[in-house]
């Protein structure tokens, strides 16, 4: 195929020299490109196909009968044999006789092929082209260039990338304007956050505290005032009595005096009626004291209420951040299930459901909470568990994409240890308003009335859903593609 002209060239093992055919080629094929498959525009001759491996003759060489074989497939013969022979013609093949062959390397350079990321582009270029054209390929595959970084994306997408989703691109720290990956400054704001956080909760552990102290004396204070409205009650009950009988007294003076009683019946009619006077001026006493005494009763009574209602309150609000979960995940602790369901049966309490404490999907993410029907809902009432998810108004609303589209998992979770849970996946539906961004406190509900019936529930031979009468009930958002602000 080519004239046998030039020096030769050591090619390493197995002793095989290359000679040059004519004036060869610049031309030379990047090894990392050898594992890349090759589609060409016009049909591949048999003249450009390796006999042996049946690719493309990338590094074409020549045996002294003739015959064409990659570099690989030439050495793979002289490194295997002492007396290795041509497979096309049984020919003895000897390695002084083995050359390039420059000629048909030149004209496998020219031949045009597709580039090797179509479908995705469509550009068309010459062999020896293609790494010029790999080079500039809007399609071709690129790391990060920032330290850290591994990602991998097309080279089209390298600038976005590098402006607003890798996590190591450099951003102006806001306190002393110094760059730092953003991933670093996440970091510092995930641990500042988590001080304010303790800081908060020391903050309202105190103040429990200093609520309780308040809470204590006003108790003793009621306490008191209820011995001594005792007192007063029991004293006015005996100056009833007492009235009653100076009342009697009286009507037996009458009676005396109107049978013309002498003067000194009449004398202690008076001193009786002076000391009936003064008895009575003692009660009405007795009774503004009395008066003032309901009214600070009444007082101290509201001032306690108002104390206990915050202290209640603040219990509340602390069981919800020591419970608040920021990575979408909920494990909700359900006691006293029994007692639970029945009430919601017979139709007692505020509401026939639970709501769970309110989880994000991170630290400025989505809000949700879980509803459980313990006596079911809808077409699972007293059959079912009937359980649901709830989008509630955020914080953050304003800066999240909307409608809301991660998938939910919700699960009953087995205490068996068998791990045979009972897992329902959703995704949301984007035309319901239950996945809108919430005009209001919270979305209407969305799940399943007949998640789980009562029957599999209290009484599975392989499992254990309710166990000392406590039920765990699992939420999972799934985060994938969700970035933290």
């Amino acid at each position: 195929m080519a004239s046998k002209e030039s020096t030769d060239m050591d090619f390493g093992g197995g002793g095989l020299s290359r000679q040059n055919s004519g004036t060869a080629g610049s031309w030379e094929f990047d090894a990392a490109l050898m594992t890349r498959e090759f589609k060409f525009v016009e049909k591949l001759e048999d003249q450009y196909v390796c006999p042996t491996c049946g690719q493309v003759v990338l590094n074409p060489h020549q045996t002294g009968c003739g015959h064409i074989f990659c570099y690989q497939c030439i050495q793979g013969f002289l490194d295997s044999d002492i007396t290795p022979k041509c497979p096309i013609d049984d020919s003895f093949i000897k390695a002084n006789e083995v050359f390039q062959d420059n000629c048909c390397k030149r004209e496998i350079a020219n031949l045009e092929i597709y580039c090797t990321n179509a479908p995705n582009c469509s550009s068309k270029v010459t062999l020896c082209r293609l790494q010029d054209h790999l080079k500039i390929c809007q399609y071709e595959s690129v790391q990060c260039p920032n330290s850290g970084c591994s990602e991998t994306l097309f080279r089209k997408d390298v600038g976005d990338h590098l402006d607003s989703q890798c996590r190591y691109r450099l951003e102006p720290c806001p306190y002393c304007r110094k760059h730092y990956a953003v991933i670093h400054l996440m970091i510092d704001d995930l641990q500042h956050s988590l001080v304010l956080k303790h800081h908060e909760f020391q903050e309202r552990t105190s103040l429990a505290g200093s609520l309780e102290n308040q809470v204590k004396p006003l108790v003793q204070e009621m306490t008191r005032c209820d011995n001594m409205i005792g007192t007063v009650q029991r004293s006015l009950e005996e100056q009833k009595d007492r009235v009653d009988s100076v009342q009697l007294q009286l009507q037996q003076l009458t009676r005396a005096f109107s049978q013309d009683l002498g003067c000194t019946e009449l004398a202690q009619l008076r001193g009786s009626l002076d000391s009936l006077k003064q008895q009575v001026s003692a009660i009405e006493g007795l009774k503004e004291r009395l008066v003032m005494l309901e009214d600070n009763y009444m007082r101290h009574s509201r001032l306690l209420n108002i104390h206990v209602d915050q202290f209640q309150r603040n219990e509340e609000r602390f069981r919800e951040l020591e419970s608040t979960s920021y990575n979408g995940k909920l494990i909700w602790k359900i006691r006293d299930y029994q007692k639970k369901k029945e009430a919601a049966a017979a139709g007692e309490g505020r509401s026939p459901f639970m709501l769970s404490a309110p989880f994000y999907t991170s630290r400025s993410g989505y809000k949700l909470r879980a509803r459980a029907y313990l006596n079911g809902d809808g077409s699972g009432r007293g059959t079912h568990l009937s359980l649901y998810i709830v989008l509630m108004r955020g914080d953050f609303d304003s800066l999240l994409p909307w409608p809301f589209q991660q998938p939910v998992s919700l699960t009953v979770l087995d205490q068996s240890g068998a791990r045979k849970d009972v897992t329902i996946v959703f995704k949301p539906d984007l035309a319901s308003s239950s996945f809108h961004r919430p005009v209001s406190d919270m979305n209407v509900a969305t799940g399943f009335p007949c998640f789980i019936s009562h029957a599999e529930l209290e009484s599975a031979n392989d499992a254990a859903f309710v166990k000392d009468d406590t039920l765990f009930i699992k939420v999972k958002v799934d985060t994938t593609g969700l970035e933290d602000l």
